[in-house]
Order: structure tokens, then sequence, then C-alpha cells
């Protein structure tokens, strides 16, 4: 486990390395307490979840596609 220390507004990027960009970025948004806010920046296609919803779709299987909503014609 790598551990690092960081400070509001400091961030971590993953993967982005031999020219390649990064693949997540993670900054500290805030401390407060015993809390920290983290943002968390990835392509659209790169799933980002809390650990507990991770292992919920790994033990359940990923769930299918949304079904796409026809769109209503606007009225005249």
């Amino acid at each position: 486990m790598l551990v690092l220390t960081r400070k509001a507004q400091e961030s971590v990027v993953v993967g982005g390395t031999n020219g390649c960009e990064h693949v997540v970025k993670v900054t500290v948004l805030e401390v407060n307490g015993g809390k920290v806010r983290l943002g968390f920046e990835a392509d659209a296609n790169i799933p980002v979840n809390r650990q507990e919803v991770w292992e919920q779709i790994v033990a359940n299987g990923p769930r299918p596609p949304p079904t796409p909503v026809p769109a209503v014609p606007a009225a005249k």
C-alpha cells in the first residue's frame, strides 16, 4: 500500500506514466475533523465506486446497461 500525505486542494494521479494521460485524479477537497472529502476525476467509461458498492457489484455481477427511454416528441 502506498501511503501519501496531501493537504486540501492537493492531488494524486493514478496512471499517466510513459506519456499517457492519467487514468484517475484524486483531489483532497476538504479536511474537517475526522472526515476527508475527496474528488475523483476519470473518464466517463471508468467506473468509480465506494468499496462497499464495488464489493456488491463483484458479488452480484455487473448490472446490464440501462435501457434507453424513447424521447417524447414536443407538443406543437
